[in-house]
C-alpha cells in the first residue's frame, strides 16, 4: 500500500511539475518583458496563456537529430540523467504539515547529494556531442556547478547547526518554535544561497555554460526536439526545487497566518523566489567566466565559513 501511495504521489508531483514549468516559462517571459518595457507573449490565448503550450508542442514535433560522430548511447541518456535528479529531490519536500512523501532524517543531505548529480547530464551531453563548443560548455558548466556547490552547502550548514537536525520538517518546526524565520538570523547565508543557487542553475547572469555569444548554445548545441526540451525541463524543475528548498530553510516552509492553508503559503513563498531570479535575469549583464570563478572561491566560500563561525557563537549565546 505504501509503495502504491508513493507511486501515485510521484505521478501527481510530475504532472504538477509539467504544468508549473510550462507557466513558469510564461511568467518569466512576461516579467522580463514588463521590466524591459516591451510586450511579452500575447498572441496565443488570453494574455498569451497558451503561448508556452504552443512552443512546447512545436518543440516536440521537431525532427530528432543525432550527430553522426556522436556517442549515441550517452547522447541519448544525458537529458534523462540531467532531469531525473532534479525531479527525485521532491521526495523530501514538505508542501504542508500533512502533504509530503518521505520524512527523512537526512533530508538536507539527500537533497544536496541527489541534486548535484545533474551536472553528470551536463557533462555527458557536452562530451558525447563531439562538438568543441558543446565540450567547452560542459566543462564550464561542471566547473561552475562544483565551485558554487561548496558555498551553497556551507550556507545551509548554519541552519543545520542551529536546529541540530538534517530533517527538513524539523527545520520548519524549529522556526515555528522560536517564532522567527531563518532569513533573519541567517541573512548572510540567505544571500550566499541565492547567489550560489543561480550559478549552480546556470541561469543569467551566470549562464556561461550556454553563452550564445561565445559557445553557440553550449553543452546542448547539438540537441533538438524533445531531447533539448528535456534539458530545459531539467533546468526549470531544478529551479522550482531550489526555490522549494529555500522556502523550507529560510522562510518557514508552510508557516503563515491561518486564513490561507499551509500549502498556499508554501507556493506563494516559492513563487517569490522564482520572481527574484527572473528579476535578476532581466536586469543584470552576463558575468565574465574568470570573475565568476574568482567570486565563488575568494568571496562566497570565505563568507560562508564566516557565517558558520557566527552561527556557532549565536547558538551558544542564545542557548538554542
Amino acid at each position: 500500500m505504501d509503495t502504491l501511495m508513493m507511486f501515485l504521489y510521484a505521478v501527481a508531483v510530475l504532472g504538477a511539475l509539467l504544468g508549473a514549468v510550462t507557466y513558469a516559462i510564461l511568467f518569466e517571459r512576461k516579467v522580463i518583458g514588463y521590466m524591459q518595457i516591451r510586450n511579452g507573449p500575447n498572441r496565443h490565448g488570453p494574455w498569451g496563456l497558451f503561448q508556452t503550450i504552443a512552443d512546447v508542442t512545436k518543440l516536440l514535433m521537431k525532427e530528432d537529430i543525432i550527430p553522426t560522430a556522436a556517442d549515441k548511447k550517452i547522447f541519448v541518456l544525458a537529458p534523462v540523467i540531467a532531469f531525473a535528479p532534479a525531479f527525485t529531490v521532491f521526495a523530501v519536500i514538505s508542501w504542508s504539515d500533512t502533504i509530503y512523501a518521505a520524512d527523512l532524517n537526512i533530508g538536507v543531505l539527500y537533497f544536496l547529494g541527489v541534486s548535484s548529480m545533474t551536472m553528470l547530464g551536463v557533462l555527458m551531453g557536452g562530451w558525447s556531442s563531439n562538438n568543441k563548443y558543446s565540450l567547452l560548455g560542459a566543462i564550464r558548466g561542471v566547473a561552475q556547478m562544483i565551485s558554487y556547490e561548496l558555498p551553497l552547502v556551507l550556507s545551509v550548514l548554519g541552519i543545520v547547526i542551529l536546529v541540530g537536525s538534517l530533517n527538513l520538517r524539523d527545520i520548519v518546526y524549529f522556526q515555528a518554535e522560536i517564532g522567527l524565520w531563518f532569513i533573519i538570523p541567517q541573512f548572510l547565508a540567505f544571500v550566499i544561497y541565492i547567489i550560489s543557487a543561480i550559478a549552480e542553475l546556470n541561469r543569467s547572469p551566470f549562464d556561461l555554460p550556454e553563452a550564445e555569444s561565445e559557445l553557440v548554445s553550449g553543452y546542448h548545441t547539438e540537441y533538438t526536439g524533445f531531447r533539448y526540451a528535456f534539458f530545459m525541463l531539467a533546468e526549470y524543475t531544478y529551479a522550482i526545487a531550489i526555490s522549494a528548498f529555500a522556502t523550507t530553510l529560510f522562510l518557514g516552509g508552510w508557516l503563515g497566518p491561518a486564513f490561507l492553508p499551509g500549502v498556499a503559503w508554501f507556493l506563494l513563498k516559492m513563487c517569490l523566489f522564482m520572481f527574484l531570479w527572473f528579476w535578476l535575469r532581466a536586469t543584470l549583464p552576463r558575468a565574465r567566466v574568470d570573475h565568476l570563478m574568482q567570486f565563488g572561491w575568494k568571496v562566497l566560500i570565505p563568507l560562508a565559513l564566516l557565517n558558520i563561525v557566527i552561527t556557532a557563537i549565536i547558538k551558544v549565546w542564545m542557548g538554542w
